[in-house]
């Protein structure tokens, strides 16, 4: 009868192979993206498309995200602009009704300056202050306004004598008896004026 053989002690058995599959998406020592195991088997299309699809649709998303940056920052920058506008205007109007104030305190007395000059009383000393004076005020921006012969214009012009004439179109300025001023657009003083209405001429009589 045949003894059962034994392996000597010191032979190697036979070890399992052990198989590891790496399923990294990335290449580790190249970097590219790889294709699946599965569409390598089924013949797909290599990684390239997949990474172009996917920094196409990134870079999409960075354009949209750019776009509303870019709108929110020109909103905010023609905010910005009308603010800045808005206080400049609001600067400018309230010093210009400061001097506007200022001025209209002093009309009576440029009232009296033209007065005395029509009388002939403006001479010497006083003539060289009341030259300063008005032109110091007119470059400020106060300006005065009515005269004869103008259109009447019920805005700027209060009429406190009336007459007619068949020598005038239409309501006239025939007389001013008190200047009018204004300081830029703003109204300070309306002017006190006669006005000269039309009045249709007579018939001539037969003979």
């Amino acid at each position: 009868m045949t003894e059962p053989r034994h392996a000597a002690p010191d032979e190697e058995q036979p070890q399992p192979q052990v198989v590891v599959n790496d399923r990294r998406r990335i290449d580790p020592e190249s970097g590219e993206v790889r294709a699946p195991a599965h569409a390598a088997e089924e013949g797909a299309a290599p990684a390239e498309p997949l990474v172009a699809e996917v920094v196409d649709e990134v870079a999409a998303e960075l354009k949209v995200q750019l776009d509303e940056r870019t709108a929110d920052l020109q909103r905010l920058s023609a905010d910005y602009a009308n603010y800045r506008k808005r206080v400049e205007r609001d600067r400018e109007a309230v010093i210009n009704n400061a001097k506007a104030a200022v001025a209209a305190e002093l009309l009576p007395l440029l009232d009296d300056i033209e007065r005395a000059a029509a009388h002939g009383d403006l001479t010497g000393a006083f003539k060289a202050v009341a030259d300063k004076l008005v032109s110091t005020l007119q470059k400020t921006g106060l300006e005065p306004f009515a005269h004869d012969g103008e259109a009447f214009d019920p805005s700027v012009h209060e009429a406190v004598q009336h007459n007619t004439s068949p020598d005038v179109e239409g309501p006239t300025v025939t007389a001013v008896l008190r200047r009018g001023y204004k300081f830029g657009d703003k109204l300070v003083r309306p002017a006190l004026v006669a006005v000269t209405d039309h009045e249709p001429a007579a018939p001539a009589e037969e003979s």
